[in-house]
């Protein structure tokens, strides 16, 4: 994004040097009488002036015919310069693209100010793209003359962001099929633990979306949910399955899951923090957490909402060692801790879900 906002800037800048040269020419062209031969010879100085730009330069008439292009831009499109000039937009762009090149510089001669956007030009040997700035050119008197437009070929950028986009649509499918692994393992240690991982997680994504969290991260929170409590799977079924209360001892072992999680997820090629998400969803704002003490903003969000998804959905259905609380109970819980052990944002999407959206566990 740097980079790309670098290059508006940089055709922003030449524009604004071209445009202050032909200002220049059209000033000194103003105090002698606009004789038909002193126009034309500020048109041939404008074309020349143009035509030092290595980039794709050109004008337009506010009727969207070619005023003038250089040679850089006649190559682009694949055709001669004198082939162009007086030619309508749409006689070398596709309707769509020159619909939407006209409209900006129908703005730009209706307001005056420069734009920048992005244009297409197809080309036998496959589309090229142009990062192009249009500038308004006045007159002495302030009346729109013609606009200049300067471009910068971004075909290379445009396509290694199309590569981009397949690899990570290519990770985020390995990573899917890795997850499903995890969860089919999961499931056949302790189906308890495998269903209140699916449940946690329907939460934890609608709080997320409540919370207008970006579709990339909400998907991260996803892939986490259904494998937050993995480190289980090295844990004694006796312990998972122990119809009473644990003791401190084997309370103390099954915290260590998160750890163990940690452990199992911090190699697998991700998009997403998996595994510090995983290891923080026991942490809490005041740092009374494990197993870091984090406190805070030091929590990832996504562990954040976790967390609070992670006490309602274990408070609100049945325990192997205890029956279902209720969701009044978790309700309770949350609304009493909030700002202290959770994060008040996530709380109150949490709230909202159950107080007015009438949300269900399932």
């Amino acid at each position: 994004m740097k980079d790309q906002t670098r290059t508006n800037q940089e055709l922003l800048d030449e524009n604004a040097f071209l445009k202050q040269r032909i200002q220049e020419l059209e000033h000194s062209e103003s105090e002698h009488k606009q004789t038909e031969e002193t126009q034309r010879q500020s048109e041939e100085k404008h074309r020349i002036l143009l035509s030092e730009s290595l980039d794709p330069t050109f004008s337009f008439t506010p009727e969207g015919q070619y005023r003038y292009v250089n040679r850089a831009f006649a190559e682009g499109v694949g055709k001669p310069v004198e082939d162009i000039i007086g030619k309508s937009l749409w006689d070398f762009s596709p309707t769509e693209e020159a619909d939407k090149l006209f409209a900006s510089l129908s703005q730009v001669f209706r307001t005056g100010e420069e734009k920048v956007i992005e244009v297409r030009v197809p080309r036998a040997d496959g589309d090229r793209y142009y990062m192009t700035a249009i500038t308004p050119i006045k007159d002495t008197k302030g009346e729109m003359l013609f606009a200049i437009c300067s471009s910068k070929d971004i075909t290379d950028h445009k396509r290694a962001e199309k590569q981009l986009r397949e690899s990570l649509e290519q990770l985020r499918r390995a990573v899917e099929t890795t997850i499903q692994v995890l969860v089919m393992a999961v499931e056949v240690k302790d189906p308890y633990t495998a269903g209140h991982q699916r449940r946690m997680t329907n939460l934890a994504r609608t709080i997320a979306t409540e919370m207008g969290l970006p579709p990339e991260k909400i998907e991260g929170l996803r892939m986490a949910g259904v494998i937050h409590d993995i480190g289980k799977i090295t844990l004694p079924t006796e312990i998972l399955s122990k119809p009473t209360k644990l003791s401190d001892i084997e309370r103390s072992l099954t915290r260590e899951h998160v750890r163990l999680g940690y452990d199992i997820l911090k190699d697998v090629e991700s998009p997403w923090p998996l595994a510090e998400i995983v290891l923080q969803h026991h942490e809490r704002m005041d740092g009374s957490g494990y197993p870091r003490n984090l406190k805070g903003d030091d929590i990832l969000m996504e562990a954040r909402i976790m967390a609070v998804a992670d006490v309602v959905e274990s408070m609100a259905s049945r325990r192997p060692y205890r029956p279902a609380l209720g969701i009044d109970a978790a309700i309770e819980e949350i609304s009493k801790e909030r700002d202290i052990l959770y994060d008040p944002e996530v709380v109150d999407a949490c709230l909202k879900l159950f107080h007015e959206k009438r949300y269900s566990l399932n």
